[in-house]
């Protein structure tokens, strides 16, 4: 019984921590990463810095949101099961809420300076995904064979459209990396890892992804239903976004855009709005949910699409946390990441062009102003929120 309170405290205290990041870490995966190691390795001194470091190497090797799982992560290490559940949930619902009040209210706004918002939104695409593809490129695809394993991503989703196009590149990227990317696989391990998670809770939850992943797409099929159809399609995003949040742009547009659930302008208006809120980017799927027919303007699609999109990054995370100090001394496990790393560059490369730059850029006012956010981002370092203002008042007076 003595237990309990201190239990309790300690999930209020991870719930505290994390509503606080959750109003107030803009900035995109990488910028977390930081905002994390600052709050909870050097003012909180939840872990040592190398266990940072461990933590941040795990969820950056598995699929899902990285930044998301490292609070989860956090959480767990702090206060068990429900203080990874206070951590998501702190973190997500302050930037989902207010995406999904956005995607309500720009179904109803009219006029000329509304529709110059959206389309400065629309532009602020182009300049954030290229901004990502420029910086990905450069960290994940640094040498020949890794950048030739994104071209050859861009071809394949290039011939084979949809999401078959797409999980092929990955798969074809993670075989070419386990064949090419041996030699640059070695990883530096650090002290081993103690995790409160049971080897039974792993398989549970490894079981449960696996099963979710084949018996959603199959319940879709035998099942005609927009729910199940919603469901399926955002678990598999979820469970298939390698290499950073940016990586789900292409992957719910094969969804939701290829499928006509969702207008390419009302995607890359979520899209170019979820830069300007703290958070994790994986939030613009609720954003997608409250628009999707026949859930458009509910809070259920919403919840709905925002639960999907996370579970199976979680879910995995939770599978592999008893035997990832085993998992990360495999060379050709880093191999197989390395090589689907560099695909999803290829992934997010094709992207850039169709949808996001054929559905922003009409003319040169456009090129102009998506190039201006360009180098404010890549120059002179201006936050994503800080040039999503920016160009969304450059929509305006290019459309009046």
């Amino acid at each position: 019984m003595s237990d309990t309170p201190r239990s309790v405290g300690y999930v209020r205290e991870v719930f505290s921590a994390f509503l606080v990041l959750g109003l107030t870490a803009f900035g995109g995966p990488i910028a977390h990463l930081g905002y994390f190691r600052t709050e909870f390795v050097a003012r909180r001194r939840w872990l040592s810095e190398q266990a940072y470091a461990d933590v941040v190497a795990l969820c950056q090797f598995l699929p899902g949101p990285a930044s998301s799982q490292v609070g989860f992560a956090l959480g767990l290490m702090r206060a068990g099961p429900w203080g990874a559940v206070a951590a998501w949930t702190a973190f997500t619902l302050p930037s989902a809420i207010v995406l999904v009040l956005f995607g309500i209210s720009a179904a109803i706004l009219d006029g000329p300076v509304s529709q110059g918002i959206i389309h400065g939104l629309k532009v602020t695409a182009v300049a954030i995904v290229a901004h990502a593809v420029w910086g990905m490129a450069r960290n994940l695809c640094p040498d020949r064979r890794r950048a030739g394993i994104a071209l050859l991503a861009v071809f394949t989703v290039v011939l084979v459209s949809g999401s078959l196009g797409q999980i092929a590149a990955i798969v074809i990227g993670a075989l070419a990396g386990m064949a090419l990317c041996r030699p640059h696989a070695e990883a530096e391990v650090h002290d081993d890892l103690s995790w409160p998670v049971s080897t039974r809770a792993g398989h549970l939850a490894g079981l449960a992804f696996a099963v979710l992943l084949v018996g959603l797409p199959l319940l879709a099929w035998a099942i005609p239903s927009t729910t199940l159809a919603l469901m399926d399609a955002f678990y598999r995003t979820g469970a298939l976004v390698f290499g950073g949040g940016h990586v789900v742009l292409p992957l719910l547009e094969a969804e939701v855009v290829q499928s006509g659930w969702v207008t390419a302008d009302e995607f890359l208006t979520g899209y170019g709005a979820a830069q300007a809120v703290p958070g994790p980017l994986f939030t613009f799927a609720s954003y997608l949910g409250a628009v999707m027919p026949p859930s458009g303007g509910s809070f259920f699609g919403a919840a709905l699409a925002l639960l999907m999109i996370f579970l199976p990054g979680m879910l995995l995370l939770v599978a592999v946390l008893p035997h990832w100090n085993r998992f990360r001394r495999w060379n050709s496990v880093q191999a197989l990441m390395r090589g689907a790393n560099a695909a999803v560059v290829g992934i997010l490369g094709a992207a850039l062009y169709q949808p996001v730059w054929t559905s922003a850029v009409l003319g040169p006012r456009e090129f102009a102003l998506a190039l201006t956010g360009f180098l404010l981002l890549s120059v002179w370092k201006l936050p994503a929120w800080v040039v999503v203002g920016i160009l969304a008042s450059g929509g305006v007076l290019i459309t009046l």
